[in-house]
């Protein structure tokens, strides 16, 4: 099942894109502003949000821009016919597409659609490869059958608390976890108090799987917010 976050400032455009996604089979989050979408994005695994551009406290635009920091996740921009200028600087900054209001019900179906399996087969969301069992990134195999890790072909050996932090970190790249948040899932206890496990754990994966620990890669740390993986 596909999560995709509904955004716009008019309920009555979110319940119903609600009503039409779900029908789909797609369980959907709602917002109501660029910085609700921003932090529910931050909080959930989002595969697709559908964003209104003109809202109230953090507009579409606004909102576009933060979530590009975050995530590499379809957007597709919800815009009234007289916004063509806004549509442009949408796609400028990292949208993937947009539907004019009033929507056609079987179009937006079809362009959602259309954007979930751009995304998966490119390897959004989920790391390419994850059906078999296998994560890649970069230079980077995780085998989750064989709970074997490679680095450029040649055996990396983890702990394994090192190896689950690692898979959570590949499920979803690009995406930013705090250190409780880490913690929370990997360790499935109270997260209080534990950033400095946390990060003890991270310097030894960098220290196993990059080439300039100092300088890292893959595993990046997001100052203030967490860490995530790159490609």
């Amino acid at each position: 099942m596909y999560n995709i976050l509904v955004c716009d400032d008019e309920k009555d455009i979110v319940s119903a894109l609600k009503i039409y996604l779900t029908a789909d089979g797609y369980q959907v989050y709602e917002a109501y502003n660029g910085r609700q979408a921003v932090e529910i994005l931050r909080r959930e695994e989002i595969h697709l949000v559908l964003m209104d551009i003109m809202m109230p406290e953090m507009d579409g635009i606004s909102a576009m821009i933060k979530i590009r920091e975050i995530s590499n996740v379809p957007v597709i921009l919800l815009t009234a016919k007289s916004e063509d200028a806004d549509k442009v600087v949408g796609l400028t900054v990292g949208a993937d597409d947009y539907v004019t209001k009033p929507f056609n019900p079987v179009e937006l179906q079809a362009r959602v659609k259309s954007q979930l399996r751009r995304y998966m087969q490119l390897g959004g969301g989920k790391a390419a490869g994850q059906e078999q069992g296998i994560l890649q990134l970069g230079g980077i195999e995780l085998n989750d059958r064989t709970k074997e890790v490679t680095l450029d072909g040649e055996a990396v050996s983890l702990t394994r608390t090192e190896y689950d932090i690692l898979k959570l970190l590949m499920e979803n790249p690009g995406k930013v976890y705090s250190p409780n948040e880490i913690y929370k899932l990997v360790w499935k206890d109270n997260p209080y108090g534990t950033e400095n496990t946390v990060a003890v754990h991270i310097r030894h994966l960098r220290e196993k799987l990059e080439y300039n620990p100092a300088e890292p890669r893959y595993l990046k740390v997001v100052w203030g917010r967490g860490y995530k993986v790159e490609d």
